[in-house]
């Protein structure tokens, strides 16, 4: 009975409801009442008829402009200077669909939109470059920088000047109030908004620091280290301070005062460590030089020390933060090394032109010092690097193509050469070595090396079980390599082949316009092409540790025959003798008859 009841009542309620929506359903190709655009009722309205009105109602306000100020500021901006246009025929049709349904449903949505309302606003098209141009216009019209309080000092006493707040246009809200406003159907003046920009330091900031400046600069300040003190006048640590400002939110000591101070003090304290060296004694012996520990300011630790001193209300002294400096390589590390002594080395004498004689000293000084681990590979090129003018590398006399000539870096093979046999002596195993393209008389025969960075290296291992040290000396006008570390006991022995001719110099011919025709002239007799090879055993306590051979060939040289190219004078022509002329001599007498006188 009482389910019977239950679908009673609901049978009356649906169809009472649907009793009511039907009556407020309406018609579907009207607008549903309560509908706004933009303010604009258009409620029970055709899509068409309202379209229309708004259209007439946005082409009579397209010319009559909005005022958008900011403070006293005003400006006057109309739709058509921006090419702001609504788009009414899509807001329509948004408010159409707002109340649209079927049947009863229909009419219970638009029940919603007629006790509490719709608004629409229309899609809005705007000339872009015209509205940035506007909205950067009102943007430099409106700014106006912060001005932060300023701490400033008047002799040692301290003063707070106030500061003041900015104001920045919003420029993305501005655009968007400026379009939305320009669209709309109100005249009404419009704010633009603006955000104000605070001081980045506050004036109660600034009045608790010079506080501590009347306090800082109250009396010297004394910084200790050991038993060394330094007085700092207050007129002094006044050019230290660095006030609180943007960026600096704490009273400090630095600036460009405190760092010349803390300049003057380094001088005064640091100390460079010192790595623990090698002392070679006249008869080989390696003695360790010991290291030495340095010492550093701690500038930014002392600082806080020293203002820490200046504020406080009792004891001014301020301690000087000095850090250790460790070596790179101790006393103890060095004798670890285990480089007692010579294993190997050789001289070379040098010379040639200026250049040529800087490049080996300055070759011979980046090995000078370096430190082969045992197992590891020394590499010429690697320990050397390039051979650049910015490392101060100079043009002189050096062998291109097989050919002598002038680069960058000649004379660097005498160095090259002169490693090869300190390591050839020491008996150590040698993995690259390339003799030179000519033959050189004055290296020893077959044990040349040339390089040729990064391709052509000499490199050999370090094949002992303690650390070798590589050292150069040049003296005045030789150049030796040693190399030091644990005696090994090592014998050598060397073959050499002697230098024997493979082949004939070449002749060139080359015409000399100095020279005559038919004439020839030898100017350089050149050079065979050459070869010869170098054997190489070593022992140690009696047995064979490396039978190695080392073969060189060299190129020859042509031999240049100038040939004349002069034309030969043309032979003088004999003269003529003339012809004998006989001369006949012819006398004639001559007698002469007087005159009659007058």
């Amino acid at each position: 009975m009482r389910v019977q009841r239950g679908a009673l009542a609901f049978l009356v309620l649906a169809v009472t409801g649907s009793a009511l929506g039907l009556v407020f359903a309406g018609s579907p190709g009207r607008i549903a009442a309560g509908v706004r655009i933009d303010g604009v009722n258009v409620g029970g309205m055709t899509p068409g008829a309202a379209e229309r009105l708004l259209e007439r109602r946005a082409q009579r306000l397209d010319h009559v402009p909005v005022v958008f100020f900011a403070g006293t500021r005003r400006w006057r901006v109309t739709p058509e200077q921006l090419g702001v246009r609504a788009d009414w025929h899509t807001a329509v049709q948004l408010a159409r669909r707002h109340g649209d349904g079927f049947g009863p449903f229909r009419g219970f949505r638009r029940i919603g939109v007629r006790v509490f309302g719709a608004q629409f606003a229309p899609p809005t098209r705007v000339y872009e470059a015209a509205l940035a141009f506007k909205i950067d216009r009102f943007a430099r019209a409106i700014y106006r920088p912060h001005r932060d309080p300023q701490l400033r000092l008047y002799g040692l006493a301290p003063a707070v000047i106030a500061g003041s707040a900015g104001r920045k246009l919003d420029q993305a809200a501005a655009a968007r109030v400026v379009v939305g406003a320009l669209a709309g159907f109100t005249r009404r003046p419009v704010a633009l908004p603006v955000r104000s920009e605070p001081p980045a330091v506050s004036a109660s900031q600034l009045a608790a620091a010079a506080v501590r400046i009347r306090v800082a600069l109250s009396a010297p300040v004394r910084l200790r280290w050991g038993a060394t003190a330094f007085t700092i006048t207050p007129w002094h640590l006044r050019a230290m301070l660095d006030l609180p400002r943007r960026g600096v939110p704490a009273l400090r000591v630095g600036g460009p005062g405190a760092e010349r101070y803390f300049a003057g003090l380094r001088r005064a304290l640091n100390r460079p460590a010192r790595n623990a060296g090698f002392a070679i004694s006249s008869g080989g012996a390696v003695g360790v030089i010991p290291s030495i520990q340095g010492r550093r300011l701690d500038a930014p630790a002392t600082a806080a020390n020293l203002m820490a001193a200046a504020i406080s209300h009792g004891t001014r002294t301020a301690r000087v933060v000095v850090a250790t400096v460790h070596p790179g390589r101790t006393t103890r590390e060095a004798r670890a090394l285990g480089i007692r002594g010579l294993v190997g080395s050789y001289e070379t004498i040098y010379g040639g032109d200026a250049n040529r004689i800087h490049n080996v000293q300055l070759v011979a000084r980046l090995l000078d010092g370096r430190l082969i681990a045992p197992g590891a590979t020394f590499s010429f090129n690697r320990a050397t690097g390039a051979r650049t003018a910015e490392k101060g590398f100079r043009e002189a006399p050096v062998i291109i193509n097989g050919e002598l000539g002038t680069g960058l870096g000649g004379g660097v093979c005498q160095v090259s050469t002169t490693v090869f046999n300190a390591a050839y002596e020491a008996g150590l195993k040698i993995t690259s070595r390339t003799n030179h393209a000519l033959y050189i008389s004055h290296y020893p025969l077959g044990r040349d090396a040339t390089v040729n960075y990064p391709d052509v290296d000499l490199r050999f291992v370090n094949d002992t079980p303690r650390w070798l040290l590589l050292r150069t000396f040049v003296g005045s006008y030789s150049l030796t390599v040693g190399l030091y570390g644990a005696p090994q006991h090592r014998r050598v022995v060397t073959e050499t082949r002697p230098l024997v001719e493979t082949g004939a110099a070449p002749v060139k011919h080359e015409p000399d316009p100095d020279l005559l025709e038919g004439h020839t002239l030898v100017a350089d007799g050149g050079e065979p092409s050459r070869a010869t090879s170098v054997r190489r055993r070593v022992y140690r306590r009696g047995s064979l540790l490396y039978d190695d051979t080392w073969y060189s060939t060299y190129r020859s040289e042509p031999k240049l025959v100038l040939v004349g190219s002069k034309p030969k004078p043309a032979p003088a022509k004999k003269k003529k003798k003339p012809p004998v002329t006989t001369t006949t001599t012819t006398t004639t007498t001559t007698t002469t008859t007087p005159s009659p006188q007058p």
